[in-house]
């Protein structure tokens, strides 16, 4: 499901034209911004706790990969 938002200050102008741009795909919906209040985002400090980690499959024990370089 994709949805197609648009918000309030081009409503008018673009809405009917959406809908009518996506009538035929079932897979999008359009709809309108309706958040109201600032953005909660601003201002906030980002990151912080967050720690990359390395999600790969360990090997199992007692093999490694080809570390041979092939001759030219």
């Amino acid at each position: 499901m994709i949805y197609c938002v648009i918000p309030r200050e081009l409503e008018d102008e673009l809405f009917s034209k959406m809908v009518e741009y996506y009538k035929d795909n079932p897979n999008v919906t359009v709809i309108l911004e309706r958040r109201d209040g600032p953005n909660r985002r601003k201002g906030r400090q980002t990151g912080g706790k967050r720690e990359t980690r390395d999600r790969r499959r360990a090997r199992i024990p007692g093999t490694f990969p080809e570390t041979d370089v092939p001759s030219e």
